[in-house]
C-alpha cells in the first residue's frame, strides 16, 4: 500500500535532520582519518529499495578520496574462475577510508541464486565461507556494517512504473530488474535464507523499513553513525599566508574564442 501524503515526513524537518546528520558524517570521516579505522557499510535490498538514494546522501558532503563507493558490475569471465572473494577485497579499504558497496558479495544468495548463475554447490559454499571471511575483516580491525533495505511489493510496482514513464530514471531499470520482479517470492524467500544463514554476531544484518524514503535515509543514516564511537578531532587553524606580489608579473589576455559561451 502507498504511503499517503499525511504519513509523509515534514520536508522541512527532513532536510533539517540531514544537514545534521551529514554534519555529523563529516566527524566521523575526519574520525576515520585520524585513527586509521576502516570502515566498510554494506547496502543490499531489492531493486529500487532506495540503497542508491541514502548512498547518495552519505557521499554529498564527504570527501570522495576518504569515502567512495564500491558498486561492481557482473564478474566478468576471468573473475568468475577466482575464488569467489577476490574481486571485492580489491575494493576493500585501507586504514582511514570507508568504503560504501552498493550491493555485494551477497549477490551470490540473491541475484546468483534466483537467476541460476551459481551451482547448488557455489551456494552452500558461500554460506560457509562467508561468516569466517566477516569475521576475518572485523578482527583485522574492520568496522563493518551490513544494512538490508526493506519495500513492499506494491511499492516497488509503482518505483518501477515511475521509472518506465520517467525519461531521466528509465536508466536504472535494467532487463534483469524486469526479470527480478515477476520472481518476487523467489526473491523473498533468498532473502530470508540469507538474513537467517548469515546474521552473525560480529557482523549482523539491520533492516531498513524504506518504503518511505526520507524516513529511511534518515533512520539508516541515525543507525550508521551510532553503531561507530567516532568523536571530534580537534584540528589546527588554516591560517591564509600573504598573497606574494611580484611586480612583474603580467596576467596574459585570454582569447575570446576560448570561453564556454554565457548562456545564462
Amino acid at each position: 500500500m502507498k504511503i499517503s501524503d499525511r504519513d509523509m515526513l515534514d520536508r522541512k524537518l527532513y532536510f533539517k535532520e540531514l544537514l545534521r546528520m551529514q554534519g555529523e558524517l563529516v566527524k566521523l570521516q575526519d574520525w576515520v582519518q585520524h585513527e586509521k579505522k576502516k570502515v566498510v557499510v554494506i547496502f543490499e535490498g531489492r531493486d529500487s529499495a532506495g540503497k542508491g538514494g541514502v548512498i547518495k546522501r552519505i557521499t554529498q558532503r564527504l570527501n570522495p578520496r576518504v569515502c567512495r563507493v564500491a558498486a561492481l558490475p557482473a564478474p566478468n569471465e576471468r573473475e568468475r574462475t577466482q575464488w569467489y572473494f577476490q574481486r571485492y577485497v580489491t575494493h576493500l579499504p585501507a586504514g582511514g577510508e570507508i568504503v560504501l558497496f552498493d550491493r555485494s558479495w551477497y549477490n551470490r544468495a540473491g541475484v546468483e541464486r534466483v537467476m541460476g548463475f551459481c551451482t547448488d554447490e557455489q551456494y552452500e559454499e558461500f554460506f560457509h565461507s562467508v561468516p569466517e571471511f566477516e569475521r576475518m575483516l572485523v578482527r583485522s580491525g574492520t568496522i563493518l556494517l551490513k544494512y538490508w533495505f526493506s519495500i513492499t511489493d506494491e511499492e516497488q510496482q509503482f518505483r518501477f512504473t515511475m521509472r518506465i514513464h520517467d525519461p531521466l530514471k528509465q536508466w536504472k531499470l535494467s532487463p534483469m530488474d524486469v526479470e527480478a520482479r515477476s520472481r518476487w517470492e523467489q526473491y523473498t524467500k533468498a532473502k530470508e535464507t540469507m538474513l537467517e544463514r548469515t546474521h552473525i554476531p560480529e557482523a549482523p544484518w539491520w533492516v531498513v523499513e524504506a518504503v518511505d524514503k526520507k524516513r529511511a535515509r534518515l533512520n539508516c543514516i541515525s543507525h550508521l553513525l551510532d553503531q561507530i564511537p567516532y568523536h571530534d578531532v580537534s584540528h589546527v587553524p588554516v591560517v591564509l599566508p600573504p598573497r606574494v606580489r611580484n611586480p612583474d608579473y603580467h596576467r596574459g589576455p585570454v582569447p575570446k574564442e576560448m570561453y564556454v559561451p554565457a548562456k545564462y
